[in-house]
């Protein structure tokens, strides 16, 4: 069986061998034997039941807390051909009557159900007709009080396993749980022996830091520009700070960002969400409404506004970030203040017992701590949920970078000031930035900014490395940007204070992820591709393909169908779906960078002309058009 399981893996998935725990769980479930498995967000959760369905010659039912994310699993699943539904309150009679017959057909393998379908007797009965092989508890911590979202719909699953009277495994799947909870879900589900897997809580890929009493808006906005390529998320804990700080980014800083929380109205939730999953909006704004269903596996940044109400909430919500595996950061914004409107959600929940209230609180006091924690952020994470692998020093969170990596950046910042003041204070950053790198534009010259003697006086440095610390700056108060349509920068007491001496700028270096591949120029045009896929047959791009298996098709360049199988997450299915559409594109543009390379020695201004274009395509039997071959030469013209 395991053999077989491996097989499928393979064939089907793309994947050559079982992450950590996937197999320990898959054979214990064929053996039939009750299992609960506590795994980190990006786990591959749902591979441990979804293979073991695959092999059981029945129905494998799937109970599932969101909407959101049953769409998503029951989308994939049909991409690699394996026959899934889902039965929830947004289908029509119509539709709920086909699924029915679906299911009578035997042709289902995988029935995903939301749990408030396990409080109608009729459907149960309906069930029951049916050959259930498994049952799969997805996000299993709900049915905890002690957990963080507790959902008293979970409470009807142990009558409805009840119910089926058969002798078919139970598989309990969560990502957060203390030891607590985890005894809940055994004693509540009643599940029988179960064989628990407990896998470590680390997200590795993932960087954790906390920054204390900034500008919030200030340094978001320089994250998300700083990173406009990437998919992130902004939790905020009020719906009018979620309002407020969506029309601030996007009506007046124009970023393309959307917003999520329960007082929209459902259509439009879900237009936001579909817009975020589907990448038409890279940025989303949200409470912790916008939550389990997210499966997104190319968000790379999760940034909370506001101190969440505890750890798991946290922890959970930040492993939205790099399920894929690639490098991601979650970063906390703390403020005292914040404090109090979660003590304030705590006091005014009149139905909570006074235990429960009390529980709350002291989750609270552990999330305030780490805010304030000055040894590792990831040991005292780990430490929550009973992990207590680490010893004081992981070497990627905010807290374990050592001295040497702090920067004095004094003399830059009084090269900003003293320039702002030459200019007397009448210029905004774009200019700023032209005049100290030594960019004279007409502008400039009428304006007789390029005589001042603080231009070109950074012309060693990369502009949006430039850009960027400026906009540090801001968000630090040493300088300031002015409001309206035309912005300008200006000076305040803290500038004055830095060019007299009494104050130096420091700033932590390398804390910053590494995602050079999203400008790799066969990485975009994978991308492209696999967008223009996820319209056409109306899923996320990220079911197509993920951003992992992209990259690799990048880095390894598959030239044929053997050397693209051998790309994790490309299995049989998807290759016959897509395959040959990626390998073209890869093999193209193999091409095309072989006669970048070719013309590499006649960078000269001299070609730029399309005579001389024609020959030099001729002389090198390119194939580029005239304008390709253009823009190449005028590139590397100004990057030399």
């Amino acid at each position: 069986m395991e053999n077989q399981a491996l097989e499928i893996l393979k064939k089907i998935y793309g994947y050559n061998s079982f992450r950590k725990g996937q197999a320990h769980i898959i054979k214990n479930i064929l053996n039939k034997k009750d299992t609960i498995g506590v795994m980190a967000t990006g786990g591959g959760k749902s591979i441990c039941f979804q293979i073991p369905a695959l092999m059981f010659q029945g129905i494998t039912i799937v109970i599932s807390p969101l909407i959101s994310l049953m769409k998503d699993q029951v989308d994939s699943l049909k991409i690699l051909g394996i026959e899934a539904i889902s039965i929830n309150s947004t289908l029509s009679k119509e539709e709920f009557f086909q699924a029915c017959h679906d299911l009578r057909s035997g042709k289902i393998k995988l029935l995903y159900l939301s749990p408030e379908k396990l409080e109608n007797i009729k459907f149960i009965k309906f069930i029951k007709s049916l050959n259930v092989q498994m049952v799969a508890v997805d996000e299993a911590h709900c049915i905890s009080q002690w957990g963080h979202d507790f959902r008293t719909s979970y409470l009807k699953i142990p009558e409805f396993i009840k119910s089926l009277d058969k002798n078919v495994p139970i598989l309990a799947l969560t990502a957060t749980a203390t030891p607590k909870v985890t005894k809940d879900i055994e004693i509540l589900l009643n599940l029988n022996n179960p064989i628990k897997y407990i896998d470590g809580f680390d997200r590795k890929n993932i960087f954790f830091k906390v920054e204390k009493n900034i500008n919030p808006e200030a340094y978001i906005i320089r994250y998300i520009k700083n990173h406009k390529e990437l998919s992130g998320i902004i939790y905020a804990s009020t719906r009018k700070e979620v309002d407020s700080l969506y029309q601030y980014f996007k009506d007046i800083k124009q970023l393309n960002v959307g917003k999520y929380h329960a007082g929209m109205s459902k259509k439009e939730r879900s237009i936001s969400q579909d817009n975020f999953l589907n990448d038409n909006v890279k940025v989303m704004i949200a409470t912790n409404a916008f939550g389990m269903g997210i499966d997104k596996s190319n968000v790379r940044y999760v940034i909370h506004r506001n101190i969440p109400k505890d750890l798991e909430s946290y922890y959970q919500e930040a492993g939205r970030a790099g399920r894929d595996g690639l490098p991601s950061e979650a970063i906390l914004l703390f403020f005292e203040e914040d404090v109090a409107t979660q003590e304030f959600f705590i006091n005014s929940n009149d139905i909570a017992s006074d235990k429960i209230i009390q529980i709350k609180r002291s989750k609270l006091d552990d999330m305030v701590n780490y805010a304030y924690l000055e040894t590792c952020y990831r040991e005292y994470i780990l430490k929550y949920f009973g992990d207590k692998r680490i010893k004081n020093y992981c070497g990627n969170c905010g807290n374990c970078k050592k001295a040497k990596d702090i920067e004095d950046l004094t003399i830059d910042t009084k090269i900003v000031i003293s320039c702002i003041g030459r200019a007397k204070e009448k210029i905004g950053t774009s200019t700023l930035v032209n005049i100290l790198l030594g960019k004279a534009d007409s502008k400039i010259e009428r304006k007789g900014l390029n005589k001042l003697s603080t231009f070109a006086l950074m012309k060693n440095k990369n502009q949006n490395w430039l850009e960027e610390f400026l906009n540090f700056l801001i968000s630090e108060n040493i300088i300031e940007l002015t409001a309206g349509s035309f912005p300008v920068l200006k000076l305040n007491k803290n500038s004055f204070n830095i060019i007299k001496d009494k104050r130096k700028i420091y700033r932590k270096i390398n804390e910053t992820v590494s995602l050079n591949f999203y400008n790799d120029p066969l990485f975009k045009s994978l991308n492209k591709i696999r967008k223009e896929i996820s319209v056409k047959e109306n899923v996320a791009p990220y079911i197509i393909f993920s951003d992992f298996t992209l990259m690799e098709m990048a880095e390894k360049k598959p030239i044929n169908r053997w050397e693209m199988l051998k790309i994790k997450g490309v299995g049989n299915q998807k290759f016959k779906n897509y395959g040959d559409i990626f390998l073209k594109t890869i093999n193209s543009f193999s091409n095309e960078e072989l006669e970048i390379l070719k013309i590499e020695n006649f960078i000269d201004e001299k070609y730029l002309s399309d005579n001389k274009l024609n020959n030099l395509k001729k002389d090198l039997n390119l194939t580029l058009d005239i304008n390709s071959l253009k823009d190449i030469l005028i590139k590397n013209l100004f990057s030399n």
